[in-house]
């Protein structure tokens, strides 16, 4: 016996795909200005930033597709349709963050050993051209840059490919006026060092839903706590708590009442005063809960027992 609502759970999702297009359009329109600058000029430090900005609106096509599959509907096969998929993409994305981010600081050092020479006036004007695209993309996505995985990844992509306009400009204007080629290589660290934490805070926090670890902000001793003073209830087992998707909480157990509950009609009575409590009492609400309501007996016949 089970509590809870039956939905689409591949429905009712936010749609966030016209700000992935319009994120996802300009930062391909300044990867292109900035490949026909970096062939033009041969800027290493262009091309460089040139690949982070490939690698940047890739992602943001990654998240654009994700976010157009997470709503498609629920099936037999996949009973929560394509909501984890945002988690996925999320996950790419980091992980791809976090290799830039490695790649710059090792190209950093190699560079401050052995500068090239950079032709200042060119990174400039592409470094502005850069930034532009990028604060245009940034102002589509900063109102919902916490709304999903998805969207604080790309969100992210486009902070990285800022920094590193910033980067560009700053050090192109350190070498027009003093004409020091390290410049650039210190702003490549200094870029690196920014990227590299966000993208280990990405990767953990999508890593614990893929091993469905209890939803930051709701303890679960004080969820039994809370389960275990609700009328007639004698004991709660099999207790867990995870994430699908985000905004989408999931809670089970294993609750053990008093054996007149299914003889006199409590049993619905107390099902609602679970799920209440779920929904109610905690930082993090859960919607969606599934309670099986057993007697002692039945639950001494169990073979494996959770806490």
């Amino acid at each position: 016996m089970g509590a809870g609502h039956p939905h689409s759970h591949g429905s009712g999702v936010e749609d966030h795909r016209k700000i992935l297009w319009i994120a996802f359009g300009t930062t391909t329109a300044v990867l292109i200005a900035q490949a026909i600058g970096a062939v033009w000029t041969g800027s290493l430090a262009l091309l460089t930033d040139t690949a982070h900005m490939l690698t940047d609106s890739l992602g943001l096509g990654v998240a654009l597709i994700a976010a157009t599959l997470v709503h498609r509907p629920a099936t037999a096969q996949r009973t929560w349709g394509y909501r984890r998929l945002e988690v996925l993409a999320a996950l790419g994305q980091a992980a791809v963050l976090l290799s830039v981010g490695v790649y710059v600081a090792v190209d950093g050092l190699r560079r401050l050993m052995t500068p090239p020479e950079v032709p200042a006036m060119e990174l400039l004007i592409f470094g502005v051209i850069g930034l532009v695209g990028n604060l245009i993309a940034l102002t589509v996505l900063m109102s919902k840059r916490k709304s999903t995985f998805n969207l604080r990844a790309a969100f992210l992509e486009v902070v990285n490919d800022a920094l590193g306009s910033v980067g560009v400009i700053i050090a192109a204007i350190v070498i027009a006026t003093t004409g020091w080629q390290r410049a650039d290589s210190i702003a490549g660290l200094v870029i690196a060092a920014l990227i590299v934490p966000r993208a280990v805070i990405l990767l953990r926090d999508t890593g614990n839903v893929l091993l469905e670890a209890t939803p930051p902000g709701l303890d679960l001793e004080k969820v039994r706590e809370h389960m275990l003073g609700v009328d007639h209830v004698l004991e709660v087992h099999d207790l867990h708590a995870s994430t699908v998707a985000t905004g989408l909480p999931v809670i089970s157990a294993h609750v053990v009442v008093a054996d007149g509950c299914f003889e006199d009609g409590h049993a619905p009575q107390i099902l609602a005063a679970l799920k209440k409590c779920v929904e109610s009492h905690f930082e993090v609400p859960v919607e969606h809960s599934t309670f099986q309501l057993e007697t002692k007996t039945l639950s001494g016949q169990e073979k494996h027992l959770h806490a």
